[in-house]
């Protein structure tokens, strides 16, 4: 069913209170933190924006270039976001022993620096960086240190923000940028992101469906569910007869599968939710 927004707090408290929650959350959760998504009206479809593939990274060398070029410049926007009243509100459902644990779709780590700490970074995360190679990860900040070290003399103006957290510039931009390589092996460095073409690691594929499978109710917060990656967690909590509930700013693919849909700006809703929680 869905509600007016009101009616939804209220029955929103009600069903987080019931606790064994397991929260789903999509780029819709950060984009009152200033990250685009893929599909709003602001979104990244709304223009002409062709996300990375697997494949074109690991093939393309100037592709590849292309990317780090964009994701170096965008890596400031994405580190210093701050968490909003959606993320803190999750984090306080946790923290007031509702919520379980947290399945996010996002690679912005925004959940963590809420406080929530029971989180599966479903898709990775953009402040670590990962060698093709070797398998060695280490933090994001360094490899951001080492490519400003061998591009003092690079600039490039910004054209927009994606949501992957590399930012669109002009293919001239391009030139002389330099690309650095692993410090243990010179093998190749990507982010320690699953990009389109890619698959979710079978751990932590398994720990969201375990993580499901314990809860008693699936919150999906800022997801149209349109990517299988995430929605298979809601279809399978349905088939097993959970409760499904959404918030989300728009239609998505599991709507008939929830017993309260409701669509309202997510930071505003859940904040209200959580003050009504903390009475």
């Amino acid at each position: 069913m869905s509600v007016s927004s009101d009616v939804a707090v209220r029955d929103l408290a009600d069903l987080v209170r019931g606790g064994d929650v397991v929260v789903l959350s999509g780029a819709g959760l950060s984009t009152e933190s200033g990250i685009p998504d893929y599909r709003g009206e602001t979104g990244a479809t709304a223009r002409t924006y062709t996300p990375m593939t697997y494949q074109t990274f690991v093939k393309d060398d100037i592709a590849r270039r292309r990317y780090w070029a964009r994701s170096h410049l965008g890596w400031g926007f994405m580190r210093d976001a701050e968490p909003n009243s959606g993320h803190r509100a999750v984090a306080e459902f946790e923290r007031l022993g509702f919520v379980r644990g947290v399945i996010t779709q996002n690679v912005d780590a925004l959940h963590e620096k809420a406080g929530s700490t029971n989180v599966i970074d479903l898709h990775g995360r953009l402040d670590r960086v990962i060698c093709l190679s070797c398998g060695r990860t280490e933090p994001r900040v360094d490899v951001h240190e080492r490519l400003h070290a061998a591009n003092q003399s690079w600039e490039a103006e910004v054209l927009a923000i994606n949501p992957d957290g590399d930012v669109e510039l002009a293919e001239t931009a391009l030139d002389g940028f330099v690309v650095v390589e692993c410090v243990a092996c010179g093998g190749m460095l990507k982010p320690d992101v699953v990009y389109f073409g890619e698959n979710v690691p079978r751990e932590r594929v398994e720990a969201a469906y375990a993580m499901t499978d314990r809860a008693a109710l699936v919150l999906v917060l800022g997801s149209s569910l349109t990517v299988f990656s995430g929605r298979r967690f809601v279809q399978r909590a349905a088939q097993d007869g959970k409760l499904i509930v959404i918030v989300n700013e728009g239609q998505t693919r599991c709507d008939d599968l929830a017993y309260l849909k409701v669509d309202a700006p997510l930071g505003r809703t859940l904040g209200a939710v959580a003050a009504e929680l903390a009475e």
